[in-house]
């Protein structure tokens, strides 16, 4: 029998993740960490706090790169056009926001918008693509209240975060406030690999492989055994798609990449 970490959990622990459960019971999980509801955010604070310095580069050793491409494809797929005003929610050290902003120009604007400010600063003295990232516009601030009036942004984008926001259905249905009528919406997460001996692999890496190569190279294997927790309890394409429906989103749809362990949402307003 495998260990439990390894399990990748059923509906009804993955639905557990959801707002209503978690008011409801007054607790929320960051992996197999069970916390107060109130504790989630400074929970999830600390530990980017932790990991902000050597974010980028972990990434792409874990990923042997691949998050690159993955993030290219979402971004090629969003439709963006010159002089689009853009919204990347939990944007981090800013990836997605700086090819956002190659996509609509001079006229165009990305705010980042981050709870953490350690990955903000991070992100915004990147030595890579400098002068990309002093024309973002980088913004504190909680998902779940996000700081602009209704109807602000053409389009609106989060990449591998919201698994770490406590009420995730709050957030979408505030990605949504803000998006114009028309707009278009792209979530990028992670997720289920689809063929078995793949998921084997990836299971055994995770847990067995990336523990340590945090350990080594930041000096925390805590932050990189929480991170495959969180996706194992995260919600799988079709039930995402179904809180997109209900949000109030059209031509909701999704795309598997590398075997899925990623996968890319786009929808509209």
């Amino acid at each position: 029998m495998q260990e439990r970490k390894s399990i990748w959990y059923d509906r009804s622990k993955r639905l557990e993740q959801l707002d209503e459960h978690i008011i409801r019971q007054r607790k929320a999980r960051f992996g197999s960490e069970e916390l107060e509801e109130s504790r989630k955010a400074d929970r999830v604070r600390r530990h980017f706090d932790s990991v902000a310095n050597r974010y980028d580069l972990m990434n792409t050793l874990l990923s042997m790169g691949i998050h690159y491409a993955w993030k290219q494809f979402a971004i090629q797929h969003m439709g963006l056009k010159p002089g689009d005003r853009v919204l990347d929610v939990c944007g981090g050290t800013g990836d997605l926001s700086v090819s956002a902003l190659k996509a609509v120009g001079d006229t165009g604007q990305v705010v980042l918008c981050d709870i953490n400010w350690r990955m903000m600063q991070a992100g915004k003295h990147k030595p890579i693509h400098q002068a990309y990232r002093q024309k973002i516009q980088f913004v504190q601030g909680d998902a779940e209240q996000i700081a602009f009036p209704d109807e602000t942004f053409d389009q609106v984008m989060v990449g591998f975060a919201i698994r770490n926001i406590t009420h995730m259905v709050r957030a979408f249905q505030e990605m949504y406030r803000v998006l114009k009528p028309g707009g278009v919406f792209m979530c990028l997460e992670f997720s289920k690999p689809v063929t078995p001996w793949f998921r084997w692999l990836y299971d055994f890496y995770s847990f067995h492989i990336m523990p340590h190569l945090g350990d080594l190279l930041v000096g925390t294997r805590q932050a990189y055994t929480c991170l495959p927790e969180t996706i194992r309890l995260f919600l799988m394409p079709e039930e995402l798609s179904d809180i997109f429906k209900r949000i109030g989103y059209t031509d909701v749809r999704f795309k598997r990449l590398t075997n899925g362990i990623a996968v890319v949402h786009i929808a509209a307003k």
